[in-house]
């Protein structure tokens, strides 16, 4: 593992948050350039973006805190604000940023929040393919004990696996955009969200597949860590969501 990045004997930067800082840059970057591509607001784009980073930021922060070690934390409610010592749940802050998000883009654009939401499925994908790397640099959420060949620390390389699992789903996403031309595309992605919806789904499994070689705590919840149900809940609404349209 490699937890820190040595500026100075003095100074150390954690790695993971330095990560996770390119990702969102690289984030910004392609999202502002897609909503130029595809003719999309770029202020509406710009402040959802920055929607997304803060609920993201607090819902992975309350999940971890509320449900992974509430123990801790009672001890010192203070503690809740050393976000410097780790302590965040993906979901968490999917699951409050796609709160807000939505609620943004029915105030903001009611007649184009689908397209709003495709344009950010591949960039949020890829945003958390590199942000899994720093979860490897940080030698957090890792998977059980392993003999194969690709082992790290004699354990399953769970981080890689999501990462290489996430840009899988990023090639396809954007494989199905590059055909600019709706009526040649599977008539599943011919209206506005499916893409997003695919995203959910594709995620999802990925997620599904990561859980089982994990071994750090994921919390009792009959039988499956609570990542592992809101994964199964993110699947059907993404298949709900995309089989009740009808194709264009």
């Amino acid at each position: 593992m490699f937890p820190f990045i040595r500026v100075t004997s003095s100074i150390l930067i954690p790695t993971y948050y330095f990560v996770v800082s390119a990702a969102i840059i690289l984030a910004l970057f392609w999202i502002t350039a897609r909503a130029k591509k595809y003719n999309l607001s770029h202020k509406i784009t710009l402040d959802l973006s920055l929607i997304i980073m803060v609920c993201g930021f607090i819902g992975a922060r309350l999940l971890h805190v509320f449900y992974e070690n509430f123990a801790y934390y009672q001890e010192d409610y203070s503690r809740v604000l050393y976000f410097w010592d780790g302590g965040f749940v993906f979901f968490g802050g999917a699951l409050l940023a796609a709160l807000f998000g939505v609620l943004f883009l029915e105030w903001k654009a009611p007649n184009d929040d689908e397209r709003y939401l495709d344009l950010f499925a591949p960039v949020i994908s890829l945003t958390y393919a590199i942000g899994r790397l720093g979860c490897l640099f940080a030698g957090c959420c890792y998977g059980k004990s392993c003999e194969l060949p690709w082992a790290i620390s004699g354990r399953h390389p769970t981080q890689i696996y999501a990462s290489i699992w996430e840009l899988g789903v990023v090639l396809i996403l954007i494989g199905i955009e590059s055909i600019s031309s709706l009526h040649r595309r599977p008539a599943l992605f011919r209206r506005p969200g499916s893409i997003f919806y695919l995203w959910m789904i594709l995620h999802g499994l990925g997620r599904l597949l990561m859980e089982s070689f994990r071994e750090d705590f994921r919390g009792p919840s009959l039988g499956l860590s609570i990542s592992s149900w809101i994964s199964l809940a993110v699947i059907a609404l993404g298949l709900v969501l995309m089989f009740r349209r009808k194709p264009a």
